[in-house]
């Protein structure tokens, strides 16, 4: 067993899109006459924080300070997301847009499998972005760790300020990115990308020493202290200027990935807070996506499960 680490020093702040995950659980019996799809009878309908959301869920859970950052529209959706932040103690700075709904994707789940989801999403506008961005400058000196969480949903549009100003003050700064451009991403101290991101980037590699001649390229192009690339069933690789450190998947049966780097990030985050080398940290990190992958849906880690 190893000794639980204190992370009461950690002090998160979690920024980027925040989401609302809604399950729809039912049983399925039959076939529609309508179409050939399966009739869902809905019995149960649970909610759960997503996006950065889920992120800061992870974060705080772990033990950590923990502030959320960012945008909701004015609505019911919005209103259930801020009662789970209180209820779980985050700090919650979150913007309402009138202009827009809060970002929901439903899931519907029948016999344990996911059927269908469903998205609903409309991106922030200039106004509460401009916002947003005033109010990340004066949460910055609160805060030692900063997790940019890019979903590519329109609220990190001003990713490149703040990184720029986090630097500025010394804080570490984790971003799990997205889209076709890392270029914004630059300065940063850890990119988080999974093999798909890192491959739309940097091209396909045939061997371990191709892939990890791109990665660190690009981790020296975007003046990065480190790249973690998650690798799903093959673990994860920690690329740094000094070292390439490779962690095995854990050997657990895989039930629902939905979720898993942001528990693989706010780890990392919670453990470097908390003064833990990198590598070190990487390696917590890794062993919380195994646990969560086992669970269904967007879900926590515990530090008894990391560690006990």
């Amino acid at each position: 067993m190893m000794p639980i680490p204190s992370s009461k020093l950690s002090r998160v702040l979690v920024v980027g899109d925040v989401m609302l995950d809604r399950y729809w659980f039912g049983d399925v019996s039959r076939i529609s006459p309508e179409a050939p799809v399966p009739v869902v009878r809905i019995e149960k309908r649970d909610e759960r924080l997503g996006g950065a959301a889920n992120v800061a869920r992870n974060a705080v859970g772990l033990g950590a300070y923990t502030g959320l950052l960012g945008v909701v529209g004015k609505d019911e959706a919005g209103d259930a997301v801020q009662a789970m932040l209180t209820e779980l103690n985050v700090n919650s700075y979150l913007n309402r847009d009138a202009a827009i709904s809060t970002i929901i994707k439903l899931r519907v789940i029948g016999r344990q499998q996911q059927l269908l989801r469903i998205d609903f999403e409309h991106p922030p506008t200039d106004t509460v972005l401009r916002d947003k961005l005033t109010q990340f400058n004066t949460l910055l000196p609160e805060y030692d760790v900063i997790v940019l969480s890019d979903y590519a949903k329109g609220s990190l549009i001003n990713v490149t300020h703040m990184i720029e100003a986090a630097r500025a003050l010394g804080k570490c700064i984790l971003v799990d990115p997205k889209g076709e451009d890392f270029s914004r991403y630059r300065g940063a101290s850890v990119l988080t990308p999974n093999k798909a991101e890192l491959k739309h980037i940097v091209g396909s590699w045939k061997t371990e020493d191709d892939l990890t001649v791109k990665a660190q390229n690009l981790r020296m192009d975007l003046r990065l202290e480190a790249l973690l690339l998650t690798r799903s069933e093959e673990g994860m690789t920690l690329y740094t200027e000094r070292d390439v450190m490779h962690f095995p998947a854990s050997a657990r049966e895989v039930y629902d990935v939905s979720g898993a780097g942001d528990t693989v990030i706010a780890t990392l985050a919670t453990m470097l807070g908390s003064g833990m080398p990198l590598g070190e940290a990487a390696s917590i990190a890794n062993r919380a996506g195994g646990i969560v992958v086992g669970k269904l849906g967007t879900a926590t880690v515990t530090k008894e499960e990391l560690f006990g």
